[in-house]
């Protein structure tokens, strides 16, 4: 099952994909038109169907990462590397920092071909991400503390369960992550943004 552009679930197992970095799921690029789209989700769709042409899918167990996530180099069933054709297709990044450019070459070929996002403009994943954490942090926002909890416990509650399509918004996922005992299960990569459509 895929979780998202670098994310992929076997029996129940979330496994990280060594080395690279795919944009988020609610991550935006440009096109080559200027147009924005859903980069995150077009990465995600193509590993689907990527995976889905030969299984199943191996992993071999490489290290946990900081959030206690498997993080595994994966193949295909033809042995083709996921890593590698997600980064030869310009659906993820090389990530030097994990990877000491072991996908610089699949980059090269992606970005001289205009593949995947490198047709237009984007942000790095990993920039992406703190960019977007320190806008959620930047005061032009008021921040939660203007609403009482007790407001707040009125009008959402643990019951009944909820799931990312049902919340309305960012505040929303944040509360049911932080107060709610299945409240990480809207975290699905464990990053730390629940519902990233909306976060």
């Amino acid at each position: 099952m895929v979780i998202d552009g670098d994310t992929i679930e076997i029996h129940g197992q979330r496994v990280r994909l060594n080395g690279i970095d795919a944009p988020e799921s609610s991550q935006l690029c440009d096109d080559a038109k200027g147009f924005r789209y859903h980069c995150g989700a077009k990465a995600a769709a193509a590993l689907r169907e990527f995976l889905s042409k030969s299984r199943p899918t191996r992993c071999q167990f490489v290290s946990w990462d900081r959030y206690g996530r498997y993080v595994g180099s994966c193949t295909r069933v033809d042995a083709v590397s996921v890593a590698g054709w997600l980064v030869e297709n310009g659906h993820a990044l090389d990530w030097p920092k994990y990877s000491s450019g072991a996908y610089a070459s699949q980059q090269a070929a992606a970005k001289a071909s205009k593949r995947g996002i490198w047709i237009g403009v984007f942000q790095a994943p990993w920039d992406w991400r703190t960019n977007h954490r320190e806008a959620e942090h930047s005061p032009s926002k008021p921040p939660l503390g203007l609403v009482s909890p007790h407001a707040l416990a009125q009008s959402w509650s643990c019951q009944p369960r909820r799931t990312c399509p049902q919340i309305s918004s960012c505040d929303e996922a944040n509360w049911y992550l932080n107060n709610c005992s299945w409240g990480g299960k809207l975290d699905r990569d464990s990053d730390g943004l629940p519902c990233e459509s909306l976060c």
